[in-house]
């Protein structure tokens, strides 16, 4: 898989993008991930990517030639399955959208600032806009960081254990059970009786049991869909 981040903030990314699970995939060749300065794209001696809007109004604009010369150079180069814009009026992220996601081979992220990005980029190029929540930030660069790491650690090989992923909240609709480790007993709070029985049939019943419980008391909108 190779992501390619359009941004006018790459420094903001490249300190995320060299530890953990997503440096350890890109060590392994397993993930490409290519930062794209968009003022290597911008106007004049200034490298200009952003303008007041037309109207009027408060804050800039990211402009759209500049936009438009880093998207289609980067469409010279490959054919891209999602040319996705981070806004918070898109598409709310969900995990079952990260698992769909993890399966393509090339993705492109537009990240925005400012007031946004000149409408007419979204109207032509932009095929997917994604939001992580209905909240505003000062760009989509961490949303795109926060994509980004939902995607790669569900590719092949970016985990040590990769049947890890398939546990974690959200892949069966239900939020995670509770987890422990060592020591059993720590000042008298100890582990539930269960997990020390060796009986995984149990063991996978107590959490099913508890995956539900904590849905329900946490997310009754998620436990509403098991019904």
């Amino acid at each position: 898989m190779r992501i390619d981040i359009i941004t006018c903030l790459p420094a903001l990314l490249e300190g995320f993008f060299s530890t953990s699970i997503v440096k350890r995939a890109m060590d392994a060749g397993t993930v490409s991930v290519n930062i794209v300065d968009l003022r290597d794209f911008g106007i004049g001696k200034s490298r200009q990517i952003d303008d007041y809007a037309f109207g009027g109004g408060a804050g800039m604009v990211m402009m759209m030639e500049p936009l438009v010369d880093a998207i289609e150079h980067l469409k010279s180069e490959r054919k891209y399955d999602e040319v996705i814009y981070m806004t918070p009026d898109g598409e709310l992220l969900q995990q079952q959208m990260t698992n769909t996601l993890s399966l393509s081979e090339n993705l492109m992220i537009v990240c925005g600032h400012y007031k946004g990005i000149d409408e007419r980029v979204r109207e032509k190029y932009i095929t997917r806009e994604i939001s992580i929540g209905d909240y505003v930030l000062s760009g989509g660069e961490i949303p795109a960081a926060v994509l980004s790491d939902a995607i790669i650690r569900l590719v092949p090989g970016a985990m040590n254990d990769e049947t890890s992923a398939l546990t974690d909240s959200f892949q069966d609709g239900l939020l995670s059970p509770p987890v422990y480790t060592r020591p059993a007993d720590f000042k008298g709070v100890k582990v539930p009786e269960v997990l020390l029985s060796g009986n995984f049939k149990l063991i996978e019943d107590w959490r099913t049991e508890k995956a539900l419980e904590r849905t329900k008391e946490r997310r009754p909108d998620l436990y509403k869909k098991t019904l």
